[in-house]
């Protein structure tokens, strides 16, 4: 399903997926290891890499990862690929199951 979005789309989830990595305040080596591995999949280019593995380090401004926007189409994927990041490291925190609940109802009142 990934194959399917386009290449603003495929930044715009890894915005998202690097924001739910930060939840927590800090990026584990697992959750890095998460990105790292969607980064390989979308075969993202250099200049995008950087881009992402830069949001890694400081979180992606938080005007860009506004639920509005993401595509009807693909909020399931959204979801359960932010859902696998929070899941990486094996730790669930407050403020990372509070964040995805708020997520998912914020794309359930834009349908």
């Amino acid at each position: 399903m990934m194959e399917a979005l386009s290449r603003a789309e495929r930044m715009q989830l890894l915005q998202f997926v690097c924001s739910f990595a930060w939840s927590d305040f800090e990026v584990a080596g697992d959750e890095r290891q998460y990105v790292e591995r969607i980064v390989r999949m979308l075969e993202l280019d250099g200049d995008e890499r950087l881009e992402v593995l830069g949001w890694l380090e400081t979180p992606p401004p938080i005007d860009a990862v506004d639920p509005a926007r993401v595509p009807a189409a693909h909020r399931e994927l959204f979801v359960k690929a932010c859902e696998g990041v929070v899941a990486a490291d094996s730790k669930f925190s407050a403020e990372e199951r509070d964040q995805l609940v708020l997520f998912k109802q914020l794309l359930r009142n834009q349908s």
